[in-house]
Formats: structure tokens, sequence, C-alpha cells
């Protein structure tokens, strides 16, 4: 149960019909493993950690540079040259101590994806900027029968979807892209250029998803919107969804 003061804390949520004591309780009982501490993943990390998600496990190989400040809201000028994953978790420290974070410097590669996802994780969330990691993420969390949350983003374009390719009946990340690869000539960041407040908005989203998987069972929030893909275009700006099918021979969930 929650002690006084974490009561005092998330007074706000626990007033709300669809989220309650008990959802609050299921939050303060998660595990979410983060991919990526970078645009994506500061900003999420900020709602989850604001949400009071119990157990953060984060995941990075890089270190802070100037240029992610426009939009890596949780590190700051003093952070540079730092790695990402353990000055992540000391701002979580010093947000909120009674939280419990790991940090684990290393890149999620498809020898080390299945050791980085436990089964005992109440969800991943990825916001890594490869299409190589995040199909190493998906099949691992198929394999360990864990749900996972995808976020990306692009220019002015964001992505999120919750997948649970761990269930018969359910599509994973891969159904979607397909058996695609990071190549060494893969858009990014700093030759296309990103708008940080659009990075900021797709991460907000990321952890509002998650905290849906999270809370389901125990609050009327809790809807996953399985497969549901949403998709944001910052210059309209506009938000449509689509529904991500099953792959009957996805080579990730296929079996599962």
């Amino acid at each position: 149960m929650l002690s006084p003061d974490r009561l005092d804390r998330f007074a706000r949520h626990i007033v709300l019909p669809e989220l309650g004591g008990a959802g609050q309780v299921a939050l303060a009982r998660a595990h979410v493993v983060l991919v990526g501490c970078g645009g994506i993943g500061s900003p999420a990390l900020q709602y989850l950690a604001a949400a009071g998600v119990g157990q953060l496990t984060l995941i990075d190989d890089d270190r802070v540079e100037e240029s992610n400040l426009q939009r890596q809201t949780i590190f700051s000028t003093a952070d540079i040259g730092r790695l990402k994953a353990e000055a992540a978790a000391d701002w979580v420290a010093r947000f909120d101590p009674a939280l419990e974070v790991d940090a684990l410097v290393g890149r999620v590669g498809s020898d080390l994806a299945a050791a980085r996802v436990p089964q005992g994780a109440t969800l991943v969330l990825d916001g890594c900027d490869n299409f190589a990691t995040r199909l190493a993420v998906s099949d691992a969390c198929v394999a360990a029968g864990v749900p996972l949350t995808s976020a990306a983003v692009g220019r002015f374009q964001g992505q999120v979807a919750n997948f649970a390719g761990h269930l018969p009946d359910q599509a994973c990340y891969r159904c979607f892209v397909g058996d695609a690869f990071d190549a060494e000539d893969c858009d990014t960041c700093a030759a296309d250029g990103v708008l940080g407040a659009l990075v900021g908005m797709v991460g907000a989203f990321a952890a509002m998803a998650a905290i849906r998987v999270i809370v389901a069972g125990h609050a009327a929030l809790g809807d996953p919107q399985w497969g549901r893909l949403h998709l944001f275009d910052g210059l309209a700006p506009s938000l449509r969804t689509i529904r991500i099918a099953k792959d009957a021979a996805c080579r990730g969930c296929s079996a599962a």
C-alpha cells in the first residue's frame, strides 16, 4: 500500500476515477525497462518517474553532447560528456529518491537483448534511434512475454504504439516494419534535423501509452490499445491511428 507521503505526492492521480488508488499502486509496483535515454527517452522518463513507476532500468551506451540539449530535457550543460544512462539515473534519484533505478551502459544488440529484457519486467519502452535495436528489443520482448511500447521520431513526424507480440492474436513491432535493418546511410537527427518540442510530445505520449499497459486490469484507464499505431504530423498538425495486423509469417512472433 502507499504510505501517507506517497498518497500526498500522487493525490492528483488518485482522485481520478479512471486511475484511482488501485492504478497508482500498480504504477508503484511496475518495473519499466527504458531503452534509450535520448530525445524520446528523456521526456518519457520524466513522466514515468513523475507517475510513480517504482522500478526503472535505463539502457543507453551514448554520452551527452551539447547538441542533445535542444530536446533531451533531463540533461544540462554540466552533463556534457557523461554517460546518458548514468546521468539519467542521477536525475531520477534527485527527482524521487523512493524510486528504484538502475543504469545499464551498453547497446542492445541481438546478442544482448534477451539478457537486458527480464521476464519479470512489466513493460519495455523503446525510444532508440535505429531499426536493428528496435527489432532486437521487439524479439526479446516476445521471447520474454513482456509488452513493448515503441516510439520513434523523424523531422516533424512521430509514431507511438503498444505491442504484445507474445500474445497469439497480437502483432509485434516486426510485423509492422518487416525484417528491416540498420544501414550505415539510415536517416539521422544530425543529418535531417528534428523539432525538439515534437520529440517531447512523442515521449510524453509514449509514457501515457506505457501507463495504459501498466494499469490494465487495475483501472478504467488501462486499455493497452495493442497494435494501434498513432502517427503524428507536427507540420499539419494532425494525429491519425492505424491498426497493425499480426503477420502470420513474422519470424519474431509467428510462433508466439
